[in-house]
């Protein structure tokens, strides 16, 4: 049903790491854990397994269904020894083995593999995650299979099976029709409903009415009457099961999405309101609860576990800090849920109109009576907190139900009926929150359970972990991303014997409590073993005859192998047994023997304290598994002295020095070097081996390296502090800057203002002289260097004269090899956010200021084939300016010519409109590409808009082929060519026709009546005789399409936002034509009968201000052919797809309250319906048929069918071509394929 709907979510399973030296062991080889604090056993997750683990556990706390599992026995189910026969029921055995460990193994977790195997599962479907509401069902199925022809047979039917009648009751004769329904659990919807209360109240109280244009065909009456509809349970099962429809679909989006608002059900339930028969004892309709599987994440992925009331009292349920914390304060949590209830508003609100006789007052007289009964009005006690009173009662619209006008308001019928109805007996019936023992709150509509008198617990298993939680906790559960998501229910009148109390040996089998005896003793065997080999230790032993000590730390002088043994020794023998060990190790020892603990550095092996204590166990001195220890005389290695302990501890430091001129390798900016000092020496050691005379050291106070605030200089005063001291430890970094680096460093107050990163070069390249033109120079730099500086030492470096000092200047170089603007001469590197490494070229001509531009122009439209030239201009020069020295520049005659600006597809763009403006007021940067283009620019307010005529185009077969007219459509994507004024009008192919007019000057404060008459004056309109301006229809120009309408001869342009790039075309009609607001223009067009082609199409103006409906679409459209509405079939066009849309009216029968829907309007999607759409008009007392498509829709589909595999296979091979460039990157996770669930089961008879 769902398949991998949910995929299982480990973000909360820890990765376990072992510790340092300790040894890997198989879990295999691990006896499994026992049970924790709470005596309850959980159950292993095999890899996406939690839904049915919860289901399981829920199965195993159901005492009678656990009960009546157990009574099957061998000679009906057979034996699990036997489990090749074919009579032998697997699933049951399985499933009965499983609840006995979980009652009587000692372990933390029960496996389920044998019965996920006896599923007939493997291992994908147990690492795919399913529904488990889906799963209850195929279980249950697949038990009830299990169990033909055993006294089980009906163990389902019996605790789960319930009915519900569906009745149907004829207003004018009375006449009942009834159809029973059988169900295992029950499903609720969660949108739109409160609680599990309102939802049983919908679904077996509230009446479905059959009325008006929605009536029922009544069997007796055999004729269309008024009905109602019902339904009720008729009857119930000793074990509800209840479950949230939590999962929909998003119509609109096209997705599954989660319900996580608020969703209140009871602890306990009273379902004789929903009843069928309601004469029976209370008992029979009171239900407890006593499971909740919670779902917790997205429809895509997630977690399940269970929240568990232990009715048996097989665990040991302790919240000992929480208990006592409880008892102290629960007088005080008493009396302020009093004083809280007293205060509630809605409280107060319900009860008031719960007393009003009539059903709705007025909200003015609401708060009087407020007023009245706790003597103070709504706006003084309440408005800071809730705001308005009638906002409150909007906010609470699940209890108070607002007249139209808002003026009044009632307690909603649900509310009204449970306080104050009756049954059929004459017994009141109570509204849920008061006959549940739940509360309501002002802050939300969810319901706050009250703590379980009764003496059984809860706990939340999840997985291998068992946890105890309080009967509130469950409220958590109500909403949000973790949410309940099933809900089991048990009469009330189930009662347990008192011995089978905390008693999990109860009606166990004998076979299976046999079986659980030996496993428990083969556990026990198992954990002492595992401890005994737990106790062994394996310590390395470093021998010091086999050690030197250089440069502050021990070394060996021989391989490891020689040097270091292995011994493994139980820790709870004495230090004196280890030396005793160690001897008959080495037989070759002679004088005293010291043991040592010792630990490898980064700079070498450094020993720290003696092991003393000939009768202390190792695990006493603390001595662990893998621990280092050396093996010495106490006093020399070697013949060096070692001094042990902390305060000898060697130090391994990072000496960095900035390499010189040609040092180092490719992109290296400094050499590193390591030393070893003691943590005990002075610094002014540090410095007389390091530094050279005049030379100063800076250490790393905290952070990265590559951070040069973090860099500060040790002064003399700390020459006498130690190394430890001033916090130098293994791996610290020292910067060793000698007196010339300390000059390009530039340290102030003790602080290094850059870092040595930010030390680079840039290279140089000189094009100023043909005789070096190919050398270039490579010039130190930081991010803070002055350009002018670089190039001044560029000028040196290349041996130029002086003179080009004050005529040259700094140009980067692109990958391309261009010259790119000039970098002014005051900015920093950094400034001119140029990268260490970049190649510069030095021309001839001074660089630009801070207060001038440096910019590229191309004259005409061929920009790739155009020559670019520079220019420099002062940045508050104008437009004109401007562009009269780039005129000069290129030798342009006239004053015909405008600026544009280069858009992103390198094509002239947006014009310079403003002449008089300043190129720093227009944005225009740095480097930046202008065209000139010839054309004068209309003036300032005034619109330059290019004018087409147009007329629509019909398609007939009878006229020319089906090829012909898709070839016309499919050259859409040409360009529109526009022909300069005076040529011949130029025609663009299309299934439109388009003939460009001219250009038209008009100021944006005229109307649109002035464009259409200026357009009447173009030369290609001598031809058109139209009288007036009303017989002109006029379109923006979209894709080469009629975009939107431009309505109302008498409106200015400017109100129509056209911008300065808009293009016009111009309908001619055979009317004047003057469209209102709400008057819509679609181009209808009928088909011809018994062919798949269309009569020319006609305009049709429909008036939507009534409503922009499919009915109100089919009305207008038969009107206008005089047809009858049920005669006729209306499709939209969708041009670019070749595709037709059927309009449909149709209306499916449904109940009064969801009546009152507002209907879609076809304005909207799926049909976005415009001026200008086409609308395909079936005339069905003609021809039966109702497919729209025409031959030429079938060749333009091939058409786009063929360009799609075409792109497609281009796709692909660029595909693979970036995947041969990216292999060995990660790839991106895809949901997996749904999969439905099933479980195999054999054929008993």
């Amino acid at each position: 049903m769902f398949g991998d709907l949910f995929e299982e979510d480990f973000s909360f399973v820890s990765n376990n790491q072992c510790g340092k030296g300790k040894k890997s062991k198989s879990k295999d080889t691990d006896p499994p854990a026992p049970r924790e604090f709470t005596n309850l056993s959980g159950i292993k997750n095999q890899g996406g397994t939690c839904y049915l683990n919860s289901l399981l556990q829920t199965l195993h706390f159901t005492p009678e269904f656990r009960e009546a599992l157990f009574s099957l026995g061998p000679e009906e189910l057979g034996s699990l020894e036997d489990i090749n026969k074919p009579d032998v029921r697997i699933i049951p055995l399985q499933l009965q083995r499983l609840f006995a460990q979980l009652l009587l193994l000692d372990q933390q977790a029960a496996s389920t593999t044998d019965l996920t195997d006896s599923f007939g599962w493997n291992s994908n479907e147990e690492m795919r995650q399913h529904d488990v509401q889906e799963l209850n069902r195929i279980l249950f199925s697949a038990l009830e299979t299990s169990l033909v022809g055993t006294s089980g047979h009906d163990l389902i039917n019996r605790l789960y099976h319930g009915t519900v009648v569906n009745q149907i009751v004829c207003k004018e004769c009375k006449n009942v029709s009834e159809r029973q329904e059988d169900f295992l659990d029950l499903t609720v919807a969660v949108k739109d409903v409160s609680g599990l209360e309102e939802a049983l109240w919908n679904m077996y109280v509230e009446e479905e009415y059959f009325e008006k244009d929605n009536l029922y065909r009544c069997g007796a009456c055999n004729k269309l009457v008024e009905a109602a509809k019902s339904a009720k349970l008729r009857k119930l099962p000793p074990f509800l099961t209840v479950s949230l429809l939590r999962f929909n679909f998003d119509f609109e989006k096209c997705e599954r999405y989660k319900e996580t608002s608020c969703y209140t059900f009871p602890i306990r339930i009273n379902l004789r309101p929903f009843c069928e028969q309601t004469q029976l004892d209370d008992s029979e309709y009171i239900y407890e609860l006593f499971s909740v599987i919670i779902h917790k994440g997205g429809c895509y992925g997630g977690h399940y576990h269970v929240y568990i009331k232990d009715v048996d009292a097989l665990g040991n349920w302790q919240l000992q800090e929480e208990e006592s914390k409880l008892m102290t304060d629960e007088k005080f949590q008493k009396d302020t849920e009093n004083i809280k209830e007293i205060e509630n508003p809605l409280t107060i609100l319900k009860g008031i109109l719960s007393e009003e006789e009539s059903k709705q007052i007025p909200v003015d007289q609401l708060g009087q009576k407020l007023l009245e009964k706790i003597g103070m009005s709504w706006n003084k006690k309440y408005r800071k907190q809730y705001g308005p009173i009638r906002k409150y009662l909007q906010s609470h619209s699940q209890i108070f139900l607002l007249s139209p006008d808002e003026n009044k308001v009632s307690l909603k019928e649900m509310y009204h009926k449970l306080q104050f109805g009756s049954d059929s007996q004459g017994r009141g019936l109570q509204s849920p929150s008061l006959n549940n023992d739940v509360q309501w709150t002002s802050e939300n509509p969810c319901t706050v359970l009250k703590n379980n008198p009764s003496g059984s617990h809860w706990f939340d298993l999840n997985d291998s972990k068992v946890q105890p939680i309080k009967e509130k906790d469950i409220e958590k559960q109500f909403q949000g991303k973790e949410s309940a998501y099933m809900l089991f229910y048990r009469k009330s009148q189930l009662k347990r014997p008192s011995e089978a109390q905390a008693n999990p040996r109860y009606r166990v089998p004998d076979h299976l409590f046999n079986e659980m005896d030996a496993a428990n003793t083969e556990l026990q065997k198992r954990r002492v073993d595992c401890d005994s080999a737990d106790s062994n230790i394996d310590l390395h032993l470093h021998l010091g005859s086999h050690y030197k000590l250089y440069n502050g730390a021990l070394h060996p002088s021989l391989s490891r192998k020689e040097s270091v043994l292995d011994l493994t020794i139980d820790k709870r023998k004495t230090l004196g047994d280890l030396q005793q060990s160690i001897f008959q190790l080495l037989e070759f020892w002679e004088g005293d023997m010291i043991l040592s603990i010792a630990k490898p550095l980064p700079a070498g092996l450094h020993l720290y304290q003696t092991l003393n204590g000939d009768e202390m166990t190792l695990g006493g001195i603390g001595l662990c598994d893998g621990a280092d220890v050396f093996v010495w005389n106490g006093k020399e290695v070697g013949g060096t002295e070692v001094l042990p302990g902390l305060d000898h501890e060697p130090v391994l430091l990072n000496v960095l020095r900035l390499v010189g001129y040609n040092e180092g390798g490719k992109g290296q900016h400094f050499i590193e070097s390591q030393h070893v000092f003691p943590c005990s020496a002075e610094l002014s050691t540090l410095w007389k081996v390091l530094a050279s005379p005049g030379g100063i050291i800076l250490k790393n106070s905290s952070g990265s390296d590559k951070e040069f605030e973090n860099w500060k200089v040790i002064p003399e005063e700390d020459m006498k502090k130690t190394v430890r001291s001033v916090g130098l430890t293994d791996g610290s970094s020292v910067l060793v800057l000698d007196s010339h680096d300390q000059s390009l460093m530039n340290v102030a107050s003790g602080n290094l203002t850059a870092f040595m990163q930010d030390i680079s070069w840039l290279q140089v390249k000189n094009f100023c002289g043909l005789e070096a033109e190919e050398k270039q120079v490579k010039i130190t730099a930081t991010v803070e260097t002055v350009m002018s500086d670089i190039k001044i030492k560029a000028i040196q470096e290349l041996q130029l004269g002086e003179e080009l000092v004050d005529d040259s200047c700094l140009r980067p170089i692109n990958s391309n090899g261009k010259l790119l603007s000039p970098v002014p001469e005051d900015y920093t590197v950094k400034e001119a956010e140029l990268k260490m490494g970049s190649l510069l070229g030095l021309c001839h001509g001074k660089a630009p200021t801070s207060t001038q531009l440096f910019l590229y122009f191309v004259v005409g439209s061929d920009l790739q084939g155009g020559t670019e030239m520079e220019i420099v201009m002062e940045e508050t020069a104008s437009v004109r300016e401007c562009l009269n020295l780039m005129l000069e520049k290129s030798e342009l005659p006239g004053d015909n010519w405008h600026l544009r600006r280069i858009d992103w597809c390198y094509e002239a763009g947006e014009t310079l409109s403003e002449e008089g403006a300043t190129l720093k007021e227009l944005n225009v940067c740095n480097g930046d590409t202008l065209v000139i283009t010839e054309g004068k620019l209309p003036p300032k307010g005034f619109l330059k808009v290019p004018i087409w005529w147009y007329r629509p185009l019909t398609h007939s077969g009878h006229q020319e082929s089906m090829v012909d007219q898709v070839s016309c459509v499919t050259c859409m994507m040409g360009t529109l060519r526009v022909s300069p004024a005076g040529d011949s009008p130029t025609y663009v192919q299309s299934d439109i026709g388009l003939c460009y007019g001219g250009d038209v000057e008009i100021s944006g404060e005229a109307f649109l009546e002035d464009l259409k008459i200026q357009a009447m004056t173009l030369p290609s309109f001598q031809e058109l005789s139209v009288p007036s301006p009303e017989f002109l229809r006029a379109w923006t120009l979209e894709s080469k399409r009629p975009g939107k309408l431009l309505r109302n001869n008498q409106q200015p342009l400017n109100e129509y936002k056209l911008g300065g790039r808009t293009e016009l075309c111009i309908e001619p009609l055979q009317k004047e034509e003057n469209l209102g607001p709400s008057d819509l223009l679609l181009r209808v067009q009928m088909g011809i009968p018994r062919e798949r082609d269309y009569y020319c199409s006609v305009d049709l103006v429909w008036d939507i201000a009534k409503g922009c409906t499919a009915w109100a679409l089919r009305q207008r459209v038969a009107a206008h052919y005089s047809l009858p509405v049920e005669k006729i079939e209306i499709a939209k066009y969708f041009p670019e797809k070749f595709e037709w849309m059927t309009i449909s009216s149709w209306t499916q029968q449904i109940s009064k309250r969801k009546r009152k829907k507002k209907q879609e309007s076809l304005q909207s999607a799926p049909y976005h319906l415009k001026d200008g759409d086409i609308i395909g008009v079936k005339n069905l007392l003609l021809e039966d048929g109702k497919d729209f498509s025409t031959v030429r829709d079938d060749i333009g589909k091939k058409t786009q069918r063929q360009l799609a595999i075409e792109k497609k296979k281009s796709r692909e091979a660029e595909r693979l071509q970036s995947d041969v460039l990216s292999e060995g990157k990660v790839a991106t996770k895809h949901r997996k394929p749904e999969v439905a669930l099933s479980i195999n089961v054999g054929i008993f008879r």
